[in-house]
């Protein structure tokens, strides 16, 4: 399983393999043709009221990586879809964040890379 993280308007690559878009949002602006999304797993995105929390404040980044890998260890269901959907191989992980270095899906990749 190879995981690869992106923005989700970045142009899509035939080297993404299977693109799932792990917002509980659908990216502004941007249509379903161009974000070329094969999965959309809203369930496996922070809660809103985490996320409306976290605001992309980079101080709050590591108690919203506490209370995001918390809500992830009750969400099961969603993080055994996701598990399965990577099994297939290469995929990226798409979020809308314009904040690289402080979003959900980096918390994502690291707590599927530690299961």
């Amino acid at each position: 399983m190879k995981v690869i993280l992106k923005r989700v308007y970045e142009p899509p690559s035939d080297a993404d393999g299977a693109r799932i878009l792990v917002d509980r949002l659908w990216p502004r602006g941007l249509s379903k043709d161009k974000a070329r999304v094969d999965l959309w797993l809203k369930d496996i995105a922070p809660t809103t009221q985490l996320r409306r929390w976290f605001g992309h404040d980079p101080q709050k980044w590591a108690e919203f990586q506490r209370r995001y890998r918390a809500e992830l260890d009750l969400n099961s269901d969603a993080v055994s879809e996701l598990k399965a959907a990577l099994s297939n191989g290469t995929a990226t992980l798409v979020y809308g964040a314009k904040d690289e270095a402080h979003n959900d899906a980096i918390v994502l990749a690291d707590y599927l890379s530690e299961a």
